[in-house]
């Protein structure tokens, strides 16, 4: 048994299915603990978030494991594909909408490679003059459980072979070890979340600070692949200005824009069963300072006038390191995109072939 990576050292019990006793991604993580911690079966619902987070559970997934981002009511949306590889996160972000799914009893793990494979040939086959983008971090974190079942390390090679498939690893850690040595061939996309050092500090434990997260991002960079960043959820506070034109300058002075393919922003909103256990968990929480209203998808967010005037001054630090930068919204709604863009895209596919477009050219002149 070897030491297990960090954040995981915390994992109490190791569950595995019977059905997957002997896969072999079962008995790669079932190496990793004592004998001790190892239970065979299903794990029953835990009561509360924090007795989920030291449990890990591998599985099969009984569905479909590729699948469209469901996106949100009303908003303009960007045509993701979810590759769910994973659920939830040992990292305890405060705005984190995982802390919702309760009915999951354990970090969970699937083993079915072979079935993700076969459903994004299926995706790609569609469509073969178009790229598709395929994330494992919507549901986890992509790279926190990487160092214990090595999966990014055999996507980014499946991936290189693809024509038409681009793969993103959304992530909160430093852990972009494994991704060395491997030719990513443009295909392979590593993002960060970023936000100040002190709201880091503040609502995201767990997670690496900024500056580790800028030098990993660097580190991806000189490995030869693109770079992804997410400023996600934007949190208004006093002095919100100042801490967020600081982040732009930290990765300004790290990161080559040329290989940034795209950046997100999207302010930060809830529901209120998500805010209700916010509140419990997180009493002395700084993410309910600005006002807020409930939209039209049922998630409370920012009072648009606030969103665009922060937009606008976000986007435009952002344009001053570099005005080819590739920059778009996470749920928003098509009056935000015409307050704040020059030529904004009119609905979803449209904003999915700014995509493949700015893939291609990127591609062409650096891939």
């Amino acid at each position: 048994m070897t030491a297990l990576p960090l954040p995981l050292s915390h994992i109490e019990t190791l569950w595995i299915d019977p059905e997957v006793t002997n896969h072999p991604l079962a008995d790669t993580v079932r190496k990793r603990f004592a004998s001790e911690k190892i239970k065979i079966g299903i794990p029953p619902v835990p009561d509360g978030i924090q007795a989920v987070k030291r449990r890990l559970f591998v599985t099969r997934y009984r569905g479909r494991l590729v699948k469209p981002c469901p996106g949100s009511q009303g908003r303009i949306c960007c045509g993701y594909q979810v590759i769910n590889a994973m659920v939830h996160c040992p990292m305890d972000c405060h705005y984190c909408v995982l802390q919702t799914y309760l009915s999951v009893p354990a970090l969970t793990l699937f083993v079915d490679e072979d079935r993700i494979r076969e459903e994004i040939r299926e995706r790609l086959d569609t469509n073969r003059s178009h790229f598709f983008r395929f994330g494992t971090g919507e549901l986890a974190d992509s790279l926190v459980h990487d160092a214990l079942t090595g999966f990014s390390r055999r996507m980014v090679p499946f991936f290189a072979k693809t024509p038409n498939g681009i793969l993103e690893l959304k992530t909160k850690t430093a852990a972009v070890e494994t991704l060395r040595d491997l030719d990513p061939k443009g295909r392979t996309v590593v993002s960060w979340s970023v936000n100040p050092p002190a709201l880091i500090r503040a609502v995201e434990p767990g997670t690496v600070p900024l500056s580790q997260r800028i030098a990993a991002a660097r580190r991806c960079q000189e490995m030869g692949y693109w770079i992804g960043l997410h400023f996600d959820p934007v949190v208004w506070f006093e002095g919100w200005e100042e801490a967020y034109r600081g982040v732009v300058a930290d990765l300004a002075r790290a990161l080559d824009p040329n290989r940034v393919l795209w950046i997100s922003v999207a302010g930060f909103r809830y529901t209120r069963a998500q805010k209700d256990l916010i509140r419990k968990r997180f009493k002395s929480t700084p993410l309910f300072l600005g006002e807020s209203f409930r939209d039209e998808d049922g998630k409370f967010r920012y009072l648009q006038p606030l969103r665009v005037s922060m937009y606008q001054k976000l986007l435009g630090w952002l344009r001053e390191w570099s005005p080819d930068l590739f920059i778009y919204y996470c749920m928003e709604n098509r009056r935000v995109w015409e307050q704040t863009f020059h030529d904004p895209p009119k609905n979803t596919r449209e904003l999915d072939e700014r995509f493949n477009e700015n893939i291609k050219r990127h591609l062409k002149h650096g891939g």
